[in-house]
């Protein structure tokens, strides 16, 4: 009798054509953080970096105010290192059954994440009660920061969604 074994078609590690290179970020002129000129380019609207610009200075400002530091940069990477998720589900397809696989985050995307988050919180915020974008930035930055804010709720469902998938972790190869 024959067996015929099924098995993963081969999967190379080497892409078919090589990845575009990334323009390195210069850093802002105001603080020299690459993570705050990344930051003003995710709070961009239609190419309008001068507003995105002014807006994250003005959220600084404000955060320098209201802790009464005179570095509201590490009031931002705060915020960014708490808010990033260390672990996220990744939907995968097995044997006609969907699964969410915990997957460990990389630090790259770790990173956009925690921005989109922090951002998408402010506007939402701004959205139910008419506050400036500066404010509602600055507020959102200063509650990740302390671990507190939607932000960080969102940070804590991601891994609440990883401890309960623990189970089809064997399902990522």
């Amino acid at each position: 009798m024959i067996y015929i074994v099924a098995t993963a078609p081969y999967k190379s590690t080497m892409p078919r054509r090589p990845l575009p290179k990334k323009d390195p970020i210069r850093p802002d002129h105001k603080y020299g953080s690459e993570k705050l000129a990344h930051f003003i380019n995710y709070v961009m609207l239609d190419g309008k970096k001068e507003v995105a610009t002014k807006i994250v200075y003005d959220a600084l400002d404000v955060i320098a105010q209201e802790e009464k530091t005179d570095d509201p940069v590490q009031v931002f990477n705060d915020a960014l290192k708490n808010v990033g998720p260390m672990m996220e589900v990744r939907s995968r397809r097995v044997g006609g059954a969907n699964y969410q696989v915990p997957r460990e985050v990389k630090q790259e995307r770790r990173l956009s994440l925690a921005m989109r988050w922090i951002l998408d919180a402010a506007r939402s915020s701004r959205r139910s009660k008419g506050v400036p974008m500066s404010k509602a930035l600055a507020d959102e930055l200063i509650l990740a920061s302390k671990n507190e804010g939607t932000a960080i709720k969102k940070k804590e469902d991601t891994h609440k969604m990883a401890e309960a998938n623990k189970a089809f972790a064997h399902f990522a190869w």
